[in-house]
């Protein structure tokens, strides 16, 4: 059995564990109990960590890690036979966001040293133990710590702006990737159906917008009516039972008002126009724009501060209501983890 077959088929468990879950089906051999409660222990840790966002998250993870995608995926890469230690510095904005790091990391058979986030350091561990599970002889591939890290070759950091300075100095003698703040943005042109604008909310609200591919920022042509995005909108109104992202927007409105700045609301969320990609939670930003050669060029020149596009009128855009659905060979920061962690 080849290294690639064997990963594929511990990755193909795991999807095969989060779907039963997340469509209910029993298994015999405990798993689905160990969910619940891995489940139930991050939501209490976290209050951004929603029952219904936990649950999104596996069930995303359960689409992508089917054995075809897989394959596929695996397919573009060699084997790899020379081990290398890799140190991993997980971020912890959204459930499992340093998940396909550890996937990566696995598959190119690297021995991974990951130093958690504390706003999510239960789920990943859940995961691993599955993983181990299934393929024994990687009891000791993955270790979690909490102090400094130790041995090395290459490193992964993710984190804030500010954070990515710090990492950049220590760890500039080591092959690294350092990932900063980056944002989504959708790009319309007024022509969007109102399916594509409902799909565009949960771009919009899904982990309360805290993710590096949840759209923070609209570009709209000059005079447009956002009538319908409101309505697209207000299917979410839910959010604002949410004591935390309540207290965001009871905030930022106010910050807002005193400062007398433009903005929109609807009870729930707010659009305010603001040039800066970065919004504050419970907030998104939008521009406007005359042209679309203007628009691909702004797009072009940040395109270091930008994780995903989501647009009908842009080239090479993700469709409406993808930008949570990443495939395993859509990188962070486009950066190609899997040849990164692969070259000699």
């Amino acid at each position: 059995m080849t290294k690639h077959t064997q990963i594929i088929q511990a990755f193909s468990a795991l999807g095969n564990l989060l779907n039963d879950y997340s469509f209910q089906k029993k298994r015999a051999d405990g798993w689905i109990e160990k969910i619940e409660n891995v489940i139930v222990k991050a939501s209490n840790q976290n209050k951004w960590f929603t029952i219904e966002n936990l649950e999104f998250c596996i069930s995303v993870w359960g689409k992508t890690l089917n054995e075809k995608d897989i394959t596929e995926w695996l397919a573009n890469y060699p084997e790899q036979n020379k081990p290398t230690r890799l140190a991993l510095v997980l971020a912890g904005n959204i459930p499992l966001v340093g998940l396909h790091d550890v996937l990566c990391g696995l598959a190119s058979g690297c021995s991974i040293e990951a130093k958690l986030s504390s706003n999510d350091n239960l789920l990943l561990p859940f995961v691993v133990d599955f993983l181990v599970s299934v393929m024994p002889n990687w009891e000791d591939k993955v270790c979690f710590i909490e102090g400094s890290l130790k041995t090395y070759d290459k490193v992964i950091a993710t984190g804030s702006n500010n954070s990515a300075r710090y990492f950049e100095y220590y760890f500039k003698k080591k092959p690294h990737i350092i990932r900063k703040t980056r944002i989504g943005i959708a790009v319309l042109d007024g022509n969007e159906t109102q399916d594509d604008l409902a799909a565009l909310s949960k771009d919009m609200i899904q982990y309360f917008g805290l993710g590096c591919r949840s759209v923070s920022h609209i570009m709209v042509p000059d005079g447009y009516d956002f009538k319908k995005l409101f309505l697209a909108l207000f299917v979410h109104k839910e959010l604002i039972q949410h004591n935390a992202y309540a207290n965001n927007y009871d905030y930022n409105k106010a910050v807002y008002l005193m400062q007398e700045q433009e903005f929109l609301e609807n009870g729930f969320i707010i659009l305010k126009k603001d040039d800066r990609l970065s919004s504050p939670i419970a907030c998104v930003h939008y521009s406007t724009y005359t042209n679309l050669k203007a628009v691909n060029q702004r797009l072009h020149d940040q395109e270091e501060h930008i994780q995903c596009v989501v647009s009908n009128c842009v080239e090479n855009a993700f469709a409406f209501g993808q930008t949570q659905y990443p495939k395993l060979g859509d990188y962070a920061d486009h950066v190609d983890t899997m040849a990164f962690l692969l070259k000699k």
